[in-house]
């Protein structure tokens, strides 16, 4: 029974640019088909993605399946038993449909295709959808129909695969961009850039709790480790700040060679970002090791929080005097052997004024400054709970 697939492309270029991820094309995609009298059994959308954490997204719609599965691939996909010699494998290889026969199977065919089969499964058929920059995804037809599909089903796939791949592209390059700036930039920050703020000069001023860390023997460790045991370490401290930091409302806006920025912006009370800025040194600070050390120092103060650089390489970043004094005061964490140390500022806000360690010569402030100092027991698991409400 001839379809009418020209309808479905037609509503794919109209309709389709609104559609927001692939979840939603792909299930929106397949129940069109389905309702013009293909007998559809699965159909599924995959796309190669770059991204630090998955090496591929798919959706698939399954006519019998109460809910639809979303499936993000880690890395090192391509080195797994089940992807190797997988018809999707195949066909990212040869950039070629592949179509099989699910009733004339062997048990040599691949797991995928006899698990199908199992199914009822009587057809199948994939193809590549082609990118611009040949960085492909794949579209793929099951039917358990007795007599498969028919030629103008195929034919039918083949114009709407035509139609999906732009689609589909617009919605990998999308995935590309928030990855690319919420892994280097963090996730508010990034939100901000996609937004537009990408102008030199375009900074704003912004009331936080600032929070700067350094590892510590970094310089000796390099030199006396091999260079990928001092790089784990490296990690292992940054997914350990990062943990703390996030899980209190923080953001970190930068890795400095073995140190950490972040901040806890102030949106309606200094008081909780101080907490949460405490919260999360508490936090990082009680994962230490005897191999893994570290200073955090804390403020709260204006910062200049927006785009710096030359005209054409630009960092989103915090700077000015209240970011200078939080990195003076962690300097001083190797000098008096304390983990956390806070000035005077964020010390009466969490409540913390009577634990002062003295006053201190820091550069760049004319005279000596109170420094305050947090322990697990001195903090009280920071006395005051913050309202998690406010988040960056």
């Amino acid at each position: 029974m001839a379809w009418n697939h020209a309808k479905i492309t037609d509503w794919l270029l109209s309709v389709g640019p609104d559609i927001p991820d692939l979840e939603a094309l792909t299930l929106a995609l397949a129940d069109r088909i389905a309702e013009d009298g293909v007998p559809l059994l699965r159909v599924r959308l995959a796309m190669r993605t770059v991204h630090p954490l998955m090496t591929a997204v798919s959706t698939i719609w399954d006519r019998d399946a109460a809910t639809n599965d979303v499936f993000a691939s880690p890395h090192g996909l391509e080195q797994r038993s089940a992807y190797a010699g997988s018809p999707m494998a195949r066909i990212i290889q040869t950039r070629a449909p592949v179509r099989q026969d699910l009733t004339a199977l062997t048990s040599d065919d691949h797991v995928a295709f006899l698990e199908l089969r199992a199914r009822g499964a009587t057809d199948y058929f994939g193809l590549p959808l082609r990118f611009g920059d040949h960085l492909s995804g794949i579209m793929i037809f099951v039917t358990d129909a007795a007599d498969g599909f028919s030629a103008d089903h195929i034919r039918g796939f083949c114009d709407v695969a035509l139609a999906t791949a732009p689609l589909v592209e617009v919605m990998r390059l999308s995935i590309l961009s928030e990855a690319v700036a919420t892994s280097y930039l963090g996730p508010g920050t990034a939100k901000r850039v996609l937004g537009g703020e990408i102008t030199r000069g375009h900074v704003d001023h912004l009331d936080a709790a600032i929070l700067i860390s350094d590892l510590r023997g970094w310089t000796q460790m390099n030199a006396e480790l091999p260079v990928e045991e001092s790089v784990a370490i490296a990690n292992a401290y940054f997914d350990l700040l990062d943990t703390a930091v996030r899980a209190n409302g923080g953001e970190i806006l930068k890795f400095m060679g073995d140190g950490v920025l972040a901040i806890f912006p102030v949106t309606d009370n200094p008081v909780n970002a101080g907490h949460k800025a405490l919260q999360a040194a508490l936090d990082a600070s009680s994962q230490q090791t005897r191999n893994l050390r570290f200073g955090i120092g804390l403020h709260l103060g204006d910062v200049l929080y927006g785009n710096i650089g030359s005209e054409r390489r630009l960092d989103f970043t915090v700077m000015g005097q209240a970011v200078n004094l939080a990195a003076r005061i962690e300097a001083l964490c190797a000098e008096t052997g304390q983990t956390i140390l806070m000035s005077e500022d964020l010390a009466r806000r969490v409540d913390l004024l009577d634990n002062r360690l003295g006053p201190y010569a820091v550069k760049g402030v004319p005279a000596p400054i109170p420094v305050f100092f947090a322990t697990e027991k001195t903090a009280g698991k920071n006395k005051t709970p913050p309202d998690m409400s406010e988040g960056v």
